[in-house]
């Protein structure tokens, strides 16, 4: 007897998905003070605005070059506020990444332990290129002459690998920020790119930053770090008390890069001066 044999389909139980672990936006870890010559407040008004808005951490940080020599007065003058309860507060400075080896523009007191700094930040604020930094004008100039942007993301982000080398337990501020600046975006960059770079940053204990002023790194790269298990904090970049803790951009990019699929409309915007 030929007759249809029909089964029971059990019900196989769907595996509950696993949230991503997103930064908090009770963290600001990048803040400006007057020791920036860009800045407008000092580190008191930082301080009292990030106890307004209810940070819990806050990081100061301000920008150096080789030849800075006032690291340890700010140092110490962080370390002298008088801090509420609750409230964490790191001391950092900001340096650029100057070429594809990973060097950094960064004083030589510029020590992070005991006594010294919580952290380095390094800046994209220009192209690290293979004889030194390059400006944006210099960047696009050799784009017009035939580098490809293949070839340029390629020694962007070995830069960036080469930088967490050399300084274990860096923070890589508003990355990618750069990109709009010499004619790319984060598009250019591949899923292979995303994950060499923030496979480096687990593998060194460096920290990705999440920039407000920049919105940048877009989605898909957040998500690619999430993905990873790098460290990740938010950050306003501020120069002015009124923007400490104040999000915008960045709840948008925590968002969007929690799901796949990432829209491109919420990619890095790099439209900040």
């Amino acid at each position: 007897m030929g007759g249809a044999v029909t089964a029971e389909r059990s019900e196989q139980p769907v595996p509950p998905v696993t949230p991503l672990l997103l930064p908090s936006t009770t963290v600001d870890g990048h803040v400006h003070s007057t020791f920036s010559d860009d800045a407008v407040s000092s580190v008191d008004e930082n301080l009292a605005a990030a106890v307004a808005t209810g940070l819990t951490s806050v990081t100061f940080v301000d920008h150096v070059r080789s030849t800075t020599a006032w690291v340890p007065e700010m140092v110490a003058t962080v370390r002298a506020l008088s801090v509420s309860e609750g409230l964490e507060v790191r001391c950092g400075v900001e340096t650029k990444l100057l070429d594809v080896h990973g060097r950094l523009d960064l004083p030589r007191d510029a020590v992070v332990g005991t006594g010294g700094l919580d952290v380095v930040l390094v800046g994209d604020h220009q192209f690290p290129g293979t004889d030194g930094p390059w400006s944006p004008s210099q960047t696009r100039a050799r784009l017009a002459d035939g580098l490809s942007a293949a070839d340029a993301v390629d020694q962007l982000v070995a830069a960036s690998v080469a930088a967490m080398v050399a300084q274990p337990g860096i923070q890589l501020a508003h990355w990618f920020s750069i990109l709009p600046k010499v004619g790319l975006s984060e598009a250019d960059l591949t899923d292979e790119h995303l994950h060499a770079w923030a496979s480096a940053a687990r593998e060194t204990g460096s920290t990705l930053e999440v920039n407000e002023k920049w919105a940048c790194p877009g989605p898909r790269a957040v998500r690619a770090a999430l993905l990873a298990g790098a460290s990740l904090v938010v950050a306003t970049d501020s120069h002015d008390a009124r923007d400490v803790g104040r999000y915008v951009r960045v709840p948008s990019i925590l968002a969007a890069a929690s799901v796949p699929g990432a829209p491109a409309a919420l990619e890095g915007a790099g439209d900040r001066a």
